[in-house]
């Protein structure tokens, strides 16, 4: 096939055209690079530098791509900052996610796998999630995303575009080559992989008095290249639809920096703070779904293995991508 992939210089991104360039399809990369990273770009698919703000740019990447198919992962996806600056998320995620469907109806491409989150769902009465748990999104960026999703549907019923949404919870690892190297890093194993790479001199852990077995958060966490699979299947699916992904597991922040203390062979050191308003207990998938329908089952669910992935890139490459 033919994918076009926004965002595809980004962590999750760039895995998934990996993952598409191995099996052999023609990919084009679309990125303005404010958050991902021209090294992270296969030098085997064709990069255009551009910004889907820009209703001309867009269009004229995917009239010149020609994709029989996008893979929509170029947003902002920082749950803090989306607090403080709104108007940045509406505007990337929803205007400029309807500039790309916009370009997609006038250069007639009919199918899209968008990248959506766990976050509409916001604090879930009940766990695991699974696609019926009430939308409730608690933070702007997890709002931009429902949009998006609503939007969808209309461009769905009225343009006849093909969609797959996929709400993901936390990814993690890496594969051989690439990784995760976020400018500004909010995520919990790069952050304490950062001990023992000698970044920082300790973990933190937000609240130890929740009702967890350790008095930890528990999350799920998911594979990118088991994310990166589950994209490659969608592309396959004719029929439009919603999936969440997961192992349906869950692990505890401190069984993640245990798990990261024994992959590094390295003492993490911790600080206990105070809660964070917000921060439900527990947060796990139900991905009963997209296994039944889009034959989905991850490959990683041993969470030493994800982190080991991790470690082992983020140890080669000591300077991320070195832009």
């Amino acid at each position: 096939m033919k994918v076009f992939v926004t965002g595809g210089a980004g962590y999750v991104g760039s895995v998934c055209a990996e993952h598409l360039l191995d099996r052999g399809d023609e990919v084009t990369i679309f990125d303005n690079l404010s958050e991902g990273h021209r090294g992270a770009v296969d030098s085997r698919s064709t990069f255009i530098q551009g910004d889907l703000n820009d209703p001309k740019s867009i269009s004229l990447a995917i009239a010149t791509a020609a994709p029989d198919a996008v893979m929509h992962f170029a947003a902002n996806a920082l749950v803090g900052e989306s607090m403080q600056n709104p108007y940045k998320y509406f505007h990337n995620n929803v205007y400029g996610g309807s500039n790309l469907l916009h370009a997609m109806v006038e250069n007639g491409v009919r199918q899209i796998v968008f990248s959506s989150t766990c976050a509409i769902f916001g604090v879930p009465d009940v766990v695991p999630i699974d696609e019926n748990t009430p939308k409730n999104p608690i933070n702007p960026y997890g709002e931009s995303k429902l949009m998006f999703e609503k939007i969808l549907r209309w461009f769905h019923d009225i343009h006849g575009i093909n969609f797959v949404s996929f709400r993901y919870f936390n990814v993690a690892g890496a594969s051989q080559k690439l990784g995760e190297n976020h400018r500004i890093e909010t995520h919990l194993i790069p952050r304490v992989l950062n001990v023992p790479l000698g970044r920082s001199t300790h973990a933190e852990i937000y609240g130890t008095d929740f009702p967890t077995p350790d008095g930890t958060c528990i999350r799920d966490y998911i594979d990118v290249r088991d994310l990166a699979a589950a994209h490659l299947l969608a592309l396959t699916v004719s029929k439009s639809d919603f999936y969440n992904l997961g192992t349906g597991g869950g692990t505890s922040v401190k069984e993640i920096i245990d798990s990261c203390r024994r992959v590094s062979n390295h003492p993490i050191p911790v600080l206990e703070k105070p809660r964070r308003a917000g921060d439900p207990p527990r947060l796990v998938a139900a991905s009963k779904k997209a296994e039944k329908e889009i034959g989905w089952n991850p490959a990683f669910r041993n969470i030493d293995v994800i982190i080991e992935s991790a470690w082992k890139w983020v140890v080669s490459h000591p300077n991320g991508y070195n832009d």
